[in-house]
């Protein structure tokens, strides 16, 4: 497996998780039960799932009003791209 191919499965599986997590954390939320750290959700964006956790934003409409999520996630957005189109050439 050629490291392009290993960072694109990397890649998926913690935008996934990502997802999951967002999707969680508003079940928990809405239950008003112990919900998972702003910390830990910015992580999963910032470090490798920006695409799963902007989904998760949409999809669940959870944590959409906080401005400092955004901008976490589209800078890891912006970083996770440029590397991938760096590693395609």
């Amino acid at each position: 497996m050629s490291a392009f191919s290993f960072l694109l499965v990397c890649f998926a599986i913690i935008n996934v998780i990502a997802f999951l997590f967002y999707g969680r954390d508003k079940s928990l939320a809405k239950r008003h039960q112990w919900r998972t750290p702003e910390k830990v959700l910015l992580c999963l964006g910032f470090f490798g799932g920006a695409l799963g956790t902007l989904a998760g934003m949409q999809v669940f409409r959870h944590k959409t009003k906080h401005w400092y999520f955004w901008v976490v996630n589209v800078i890891g957005l912006l970083w996770q791209g440029g590397l991938v189109i760096y590693l395609m050439r």
